[in-house]
């Protein structure tokens, strides 16, 4: 599959929400990256599938997305997409920008296509990113399996993780939602 390939986008971004309320536990700033390659029937977000969508991603965008992320009714920052692993030139320095300015104390959640379990084999480049992630949620969107409500995700097949208690016990632990 070509689409496996794909690491690094065109450097665009479709959008930023200073705050959203739907990305995540709490109020979070919510960035948007473009291009993904799934083309998932009934997407959301159709627009950021195309990989030269919305504005350049530069070093101002990402301290104005870390700005974002400051004030304490923030609980932390949201990928997606788009791609956001068919995005590390943009993904990766913006999570690994985000720890090293707000450690453990904000937290990272990423939407994708992928599985996790591809994930945590593939290059190092995603393992870096997935390492850095509180919470994932994987899987593509499955138009015929959409159910409305669903916290986080748009179809049942859909998982909402929690990357580092999988990680440190080699198996898929799903997040309890709070």
């Amino acid at each position: 599959m070509k689409i496996l390939g794909i690491t690094r986008g065109q450097g665009y971004i479709a959008k930023i929400e200073a705050q959203s309320f739907v990305d995540g536990e709490g109020v979070r700033c919510s960035m948007y990256v473009s291009g993904c390659p799934f083309d998932c029937e009934n997407c959301y977000n159709k627009v950021a599938q195309n990989f030269k969508y919305g504005e350049r991603f530069n070093d101002d965008i990402l301290e104005e997305v870390l700005s974002y992320c400051e004030p304490d009714h923030i609980s932390g920052l949201s990928i997606l997409g788009g791609e956001p692993f068919c995005n590390l030139d943009i993904t990766l320095k913006c999570a690994k920008t985000f720890r090293r300015r707000f450690g453990k104390s904000k937290s990272l959640w990423v939407w994708t296509g992928f599985l996790y379990e591809y994930l945590v084999q593939d290059t190092a480049e995603r393992r870096a990113l997935l390492e850095l992630i509180d919470v994932l949620v994987d899987g593509p969107f499955i138009n015929h399996l959409y159910q409305p409500n669903l916290p986080y995700k748009g179809s049942l097949n859909q998982r909402v993780i929690d990357v580092s208690t999988s990680l440190e016990k080699h198996k898929v632990c799903e997040y309890i939602i709070s």
